[in-house]
């Protein structure tokens, strides 16, 4: 029987969560956030990140505001996650179980 090994010590090679996931996380952390910031946290280059945040905002996940010369990000709170099997959750309920509240 295998048994669970210290993260630390275990090999990479997946995350639980996807780059969108993360970058909204970010972002639902501090909606000032710099591109830059997030490709270094997620380990993505910037273009990705530029990707992701449109694609999150087409999709309606995302309001971006012009704020001088930065963007401002508000995570749409309850909109469903987009698998099947946790539609019935929101976005705000995965924000809310991996850091513990909602600012």
């Amino acid at each position: 029987m295998r048994t669970a090994k210290n993260s630390a010590t275990a090999p990479t090679g997946f995350t639980f969560l996807t780059n969108h996931a993360h970058v909204l996380l970010l972002i639902s952390r501090n909606g000032d956030i710099r591109m830059r910031e997030m490709s270094i946290t997620v380990g993505i280059t910037e273009r990705a990140v530029q990707r992701i945040v449109e694609e999150l905002s087409i999709a309606g996940y995302l309001v971006v505001s012009r704020v001088g010369r930065r963007n401002h990000y508000q995570v749409v709170l309850e909109l469903p996650l987009r698998h099947p099997v946790e539609a019935d959750r929101s976005i705000g309920d995965l924000i809310q179980l991996i850091n513990g509240s909602i600012k």
